[in-house]
């Protein structure tokens, strides 16, 4: 379906949550580069916590957040458990909010 059918779509009040939702679990910073890093490569959490600077408790939960909304996925290779990002549509969220907040800097200037 384009962007513009979705967007002609039934808007209901379960459709504005799960879209709040996603939001949401994009509005905490940990999450957030959590994220960004998977959009580079696969990781273990033991990987993103050493990334972060959390404990591997902490980004596993956030992981489990991440994975309830569809934003991430995992691979068990093991004992091991890989995570990257669901689908193609979480990296074009982040590459949007990206260029949003890269472009914003860039035209109002070097900060004073």
């Amino acid at each position: 379906m384009s962007p513009e059918r979705l967007l002609e779509s039934p808007l209901t009040l379960e459709l504005g949550q799960q879209v709040a939702e996603t939001f949401s679990a994009m509005g905490d910073p940990s999450r957030v580069l959590i994220l960004l890093n998977l959009s580079r490569q696969e990781r273990c959490v033991s990987d993103l916590a050493a990334l972060l600077g959390i404990s591997e408790s902490a980004t596993s939960q956030h992981l489990r957040l991440l994975r309830t909304l569809r934003l991430v996925r995992a691979r068990r290779q093991g004992r091991n458990v890989y995570y990257s990002l669901d689908d193609d549509h979480v990296r074009q969220l982040l590459t949007v909010a990206m260029e949003h907040v890269v472009g914003e800097r860039m035209r109002s200037g070097p900060a004073r």
